[in-house]
């Protein structure tokens, strides 16, 4: 199953994978905060070079990966045969998903939402792709509550989404997933202390219900 998505940053791939592979376990911590109790089948979008997969529970009997970035993607394929749980990782755009409406039990994004081109087109996918009562689980780099840290987040976007595969960390990704006719179920907000997050530190992570 495949959608030619012509999706290539190679410098971007490579420091991904590299910051994947050097995560402390605070960050281990909030993937599996963010994947715990997930059941079924389940669509991640923007996986990366899969640094979720470990973190799944059992009960998830389906994981599909959706990648855009070839480099990511050859990584999150061997990553996918490491685990227990059946990963098929597969070449498409969170805008453009090549699945049947509600054909997922939960989907999930994990620093992902920042990034994709059009935020609105991606959450409608996984609404549409996700059934009635189905979950959407993401951790995001979201716009920060300070003026002036968002005001810091603003005029840093441009040239941070160069480098950083198209990231915007000033983007209320919160207010987007209820636009987008998820509710918001439970949910925190929090700054990540790592001085090299700045000024992407304020994140949000939890649980909204497709409706």
């Amino acid at each position: 199953m495949r959608v030619a998505t012509d999706v290539s940053h190679p410098l971007f791939a490579r420091l991904a994978a590299f910051m994947a592979s050097r995560e402390d376990e605070v960050d281990r911590d909030h993937r599996r905060e963010t994947l715990a109790g997930l059941r079924g089948r389940v669509i991640e979008i923007g996986s990366g070079s899969g640094p979720n997969f470990p973190h799944y529970p059992p009960e998830v009997t389906e994981l599909v990966s959706v990648e855009p970035e070839a480099n990511l993607r050859a990584k999150a394929t061997e990553a996918a045969g490491a685990g227990s749980t059946p990963i098929t990782v597969i070449d498409a755009i969170a805008e453009r998903l090549p699945f049947e409406d509600a054909s997922f039990d939960a989907a999930v994004a994990v620093l992902v939402l920042c990034s994709v081109p059009d935020q609105p087109a991606a959450l409608a996918e996984l609404h549409r792709v996700v059934k009635p009562g189905g979950e959407l689980r993401f951790y995001e780099h979201v716009i920060g509550s300070s003026k002036r840290l968002a005001t810091v987040q603003r005029a840093m976007a441009p040239a941070l989404a160069k480098v950083f595969g198209g990231c915007r960390a000033d983007r209320d990704t919160g207010t987007a997933i209820e636009a987008a006719g998820f509710k918001l179920e439970s949910y925190r907000r929090f700054l990540s202390r790592t001085l090299t997050d700045a000024p992407a530190a304020p994140r949000i992570l939890g649980i909204a219900r497709r409706v």
